[in-house]
């Protein structure tokens, strides 16, 4: 008997109908998976931020003053530094501003996040330190929830 040590062509077709099969079946899925990272990416961000204004808050009260950071940033490529002009600084690094999709951009006291090709505005107010987003807009209202809640 002659034995064989190769694959029929058979074979073959059905491990690459088998493989389109799977890749199909993954491809959306990893689509949604980087969704859920920009997403989880901006509550992350938004919490930091958040952070950052009611710690900076706190270092003005033990000396004495009783206001909110003027502005987020003085810078339109590094998001979120602080104020230079009044000297108060908010992230140590800061977050590079960007176009794309997972990235922030403005000027303050008007900043927008990007996912895919939603972009939710934020908006900072000195007056009371809220750095909020509007969860009844109709068309960003959902992801805004999804950053925020």
């Amino acid at each position: 008997m002659k034995f064989s040590r190769a694959f029929t062509m058979i074979e073959l077709i059905f491990v690459i109908v088998v493989l389109g099969i799977l890749a199909s079946v993954a491809f959306p899925r990893l689509a949604a998976t980087r969704t859920d990272a920009e997403i989880t990416k901006g509550r992350a961000d938004v919490a930091t931020i958040r952070s950052a204004i009611v710690s900076e808050r706190q270092t003005q009260l033990i000396k004495g003053e009783n206001s909110y950071i003027p502005k987020l940033s003085s810078d339109t490529t590094t998001l979120f530094t602080g104020d230079t002009d009044s000297n108060r600084t908010l992230l140590m690094y800061g977050i590079k501003a960007g176009s794309g999709s997972g990235h922030w951009s403005g000027t303050d006291p008007n900043y927008t996040y990007k996912i895919g090709e939603t972009s939710v505005p934020f908006t900072y107010t000195p007056a009371d330190g809220k750095f909020v987003c509007d969860t009844a807009h109709a068309t960003t209202g959902a992801m805004c929830s999804k950053l925020v809640d």
